[in-house]
């Protein structure tokens, strides 16, 4: 007998963050986080999470994400028809933005659900296996003293025994950035991958300049040099710079992903889980990365993004981030450069009251 649903709840909470972000674009000192419980007629809570960036932000999340139970409430969890349902109904108001980020988290959350009904991980129930996902350690090397940096890309390293890290760049003097790259390629060698973030902070002809001079810095990726959505100035960097360009996290649906990959505007493909549609847009998206033969990385949300990884034809790289850690009860394992799949049915996450108590936001 199919699953339906009887209500769903959010709860927004400030957990804290082991190294506080600080990008070109600007601090987060904790993770706003709005917690969803999808619960079910037979007893099965799907669970997600949405990252609201900002405190601020949360109470109008959580409201959004409250303000879609009565159109739910009664619906079989079956996650591709409700949404459906939810897509058709808003068309006119647009689904993107805080909207969107919503009914990517309810997504998240029917996707759970229906994994747990059938007693398996999400990656089994989507036809895929729980092999580990290769990771980058994504915790560290923001905006800091060049002079810090190295000691800190070696904690990170050492923390899961990963082979791969990210560094934030994008300070107004570019001989930071260049100081602070050379620093830690220095101290992790050849043999360690080391990606770069400038969390859009340029102008198409800076992130030129800036590119070429890092051509020879031994860089895996340049990620996001401009505005999220500049796909024809991304097409320019792209065919000026010999280091891949990196980009997808500001992915709002498979069709931006599709106008990107039609002006080639990047090697590389990373779109996050909520922004992009949860579980089922991710899928569409991860289609659209295998037809056209484009490697696709996972934005945040380790939880989820190894599951659908391991279901991802053109699997590259998973950015773990330890964010949701401090809220659950078994944060994602990670061995040997490896983000580990949890043998649990669903996602596998499951809240940690006592945490959540301690850290809501009213």
């Amino acid at each position: 007998m199919a699953l339906k649903i009887i209500n769903l709840r959010a709860r927004a909470v400030a957990a804290p963050i082991k190294r506080p972000p600080v990008s070109a674009s600007g601090p987060i000192n904790e993770a706003a986080l709005v917690l969803i419980d999808l619960e079910t007629d037979g007893g099965i809570t799907g669970r997600s999470y949405l990252f609201a960036f900002l405190p601020s932000m949360l109470k109008s999340t959580v409201q959004c994400v409250e303000a879609l139970a009565d159109l739910i409430r009664g619906d079989e969890v079956a996650p591709i028809k409700i949404d459906a349902k939810l897509r058709k109904k808003f068309t006119i108001l647009d689904v993107h933005g805080i909207l969107g980020q919503a009914l990517a988290g309810v997504d998240m959350a029917a996707w759970d659900a229906l994994a747990q009904s059938q007693g398996l991980p999400l990656a089994q129930s989507l036809g895929g296996d729980l092999r580990p996902i290769r990771a980058y350690n994504s915790c560290g090397l923001w905006i800091q003293d060049p002079a810090k940096v190295a000691d800190e890309a070696e904690q990170l390293l050492s923390e899961g025994n990963f082979n791969a890290v990210k560094i934030r760049i994008g300070r107004p003097d570019f001989k930071q950035d260049l100081a602070a790259v050379r620093n830690v390629k220095k101290r992790i060698g050849d043999d360690v991958m080391l990606m770069s973030d400038f969390n859009q902070s340029l102008t198409v002809n800076e992130a030129i300049m800036r590119g070429k001079a890092l051509d020879d810095e031994g860089l895996y990726w340049i990620e996001e040099p401009v505005r999220h959505d500049d796909y024809a100035g991304y097409a320019k960097i792209a065919a000026e710079l010999e280091t891949p360009i990196q980009i997808g996290e500001n992915l709002r649906d498979s069709l931006e992903m599709q106008k990107a990959i039609d002006a080639m505007s990047a090697e590389y493909y990373m779109p996050d889980v909520q922004r992009i549609g949860g579980v089922t847009g991710w899928l569409r998206a991860a289609s659209l990365a295998q037809a056209n033969s484009l490697d696709m990385s996972s934005h945040l949300f380790p939880e989820i993004s190894c599951h659908l990884l391991a279901v991802t034809p053109t699997c590259h790289w998973l950015e773990y981030m330890d964010w949701g850690s401090a809220i659950l009860k078994q944060p994602v394992q990670v061995k040997d450069g490896h983000v580990l799949i949890p043998d649990r049915p669903g996602s596998g996450m499951e809240w940690d009251d006592d945490a959540v108590k301690r850290y809501a936001v009213e």
